[in-house]
């Protein structure tokens, strides 16, 4: 017997674990592998776990929070309309013409205020099945509150266009003259500038819009052949600004033009299944987040999310985009005025989360169009007698001028 008080151990025979040839060594082998396999998952799960967080951390913070213009609201708060229904929202959606900015400024001088080139008050319904967005005309003349100018001073309120809340007060001006114009509450806002609209088409590869007539416009950057064009951002930047070589010149013409390629927009991104490629929705995320500024609950992509979570499912033509009813101002043809009631037909619908309904062939300035009802507003028999029930038809929602994403430019 070997000796075991002195130190030294006992040795072994074969089979007993000490022999490289022993069942000892393969059951450590194996246990060996299966750590050195749970370690590389947990060391991949923790990688991806990070580049996802990095990502995420990434777009969040291309967004900028609008924290004075919820500071300036927060004052306002008890002067603002209350939501009507559930669910549904408003988001105020403010195209700048900030020249800020190395890229911007090639787009004329920077004179140290802003003004909102483009204002779309657009209305999400209850449930996600529609989406309507409404042009609001920069030179509508409107009533304008007092708001507080970037240097900490308040303006006078005062009767004026429509864009110049935005150079007095950013935002927050813009959205208290909408609210009181509309009497629709904001829920959320977002301002992009230049930049940030060039980068979001340029990510989707460019949008096809279709020219009746070839177009050379120097003040807008622009030239391009008739027929059907695939834009880029700088191309499109140009095709949505300019007002001499298009059309009749008018901004409501612009703002029509304006819509038709932001449903051109919304069916590239649906087309091209960008939404549902992480390949091809990191790029999109990148330039629709880049040069954004938002209200704080939309600053991340946790808000944003939450927002558009449904918006996929929109039928394309139930996506519509119209221009609020406006007809030149008695006391300036250069300026808009609303007309009435149409206008406030439209926003009541807004507020209700009612149907809205376009068209493309509604007149310019005239009343909302509705369907001829039967002779006696009944159904069934036309000349009812003295025993015959009479049910009163419900009649459609309005229509309005405008489009729907569905529509293809080109007919």
């Amino acid at each position: 017997m070997a000796d075991t008080g002195g130190g030294s151990l006992p040795r072994l025979g074969p089979g007993a674990g000490a022999s490289a040839s022993g069942r000892g060594l393969a059951r450590r082998r194996r246990r060996r592998w299966v750590r050195c396999t749970a370690f590389g998952i947990a060391a991949l799960v923790v990688a991806a776990a990070g580049a996802g967080w990095a990502v995420y951390a990434k777009l969040s913070g291309n967004i900028t929070p609008d924290e004075a213009a919820a500071a300036e609201l927060a004052r306002y708060e008890k002067e603002r309309p209350t939501s009507l229904v559930r669910d549904a929202r408003n988001v105020l959606l403010i195209g700048s013409d900030s020249r800020e900015g190395d890229d911007n400024a090639r787009y004329g001088r920077d004179s140290g205020t802003e003004r909102s080139d483009t204002t779309i008050l657009l209305h999400l319904s209850a449930g996600r099945s529609s989406a309507t967005a409404v042009s609001l005309p920069r030179d509508l003349m409107v009533e304008l509150p007092g708001c507080r100018r970037p240097d900490g001073s308040r303006s006078a309120p005062r009767f004026a266009m429509f864009n110049q809340a935005f150079a007095l007060g950013g935002s927050a001006c813009t959205i208290r003259t909408v609210e009181k114009l509309t009497d629709v509450r904001v829920d959320h806002h977002v301002v992009v500038d230049f930049h940030g609209f060039k980068e979001m088409v340029d990510a989707v590869d460019g949008v096809e819009v279709c020219l009746r007539e070839p177009v050379d416009d120097r003040a807008a950057k622009l030239r391009l052949p008739a027929g059907r064009v695939t834009l880029n951002g700088e191309q499109a930047l140009g095709y949505v600004r300019a007002r001499k070589s298009l059309g009749d010149g008018s901004d409501t013409e612009r703002m029509e033009r304006q819509q038709r390629f932001l449903g051109a927009l919304v069916n590239k991104v649906r087309s091209n299944d960008v939404l549902l490629n992480p390949v091809k929705l990191y790029p999109v995320l990148d330039a629709a987040t880049s040069s954004l500024t938002t209200d704080p609950d939309l600053a991340s992509l946790r808000g944003l999310y939450e927002l558009v979570r449904g918006l996929r499912d929109i039928p394309m033509e139930q996506v519509q985009f119209l221009t609020a009813p406006r007809e030149s101002y008695a006391y300036d043809a250069n300026r808009d005025q609303l007309v009435e009631p149409e206008a406030e037909k439209l926003f009541e619908r807004l507020r209700k989360d009612s149907p809205v309904v376009v068209a493309g062939d509604v007149p310019h300035g005239s009343a909302p169009l509705r369907p001829t009802e039967s002779r006696d507003g009944s159904y069934g028999d036309p000349y009812p007698g003295p025993f015959t029930k009479t049910v009163v038809t419900v009649s459609p929602p309005p229509t309005f001028r405008g489009n729907t994403a569905a529509e293809d430019t080109c007919e």
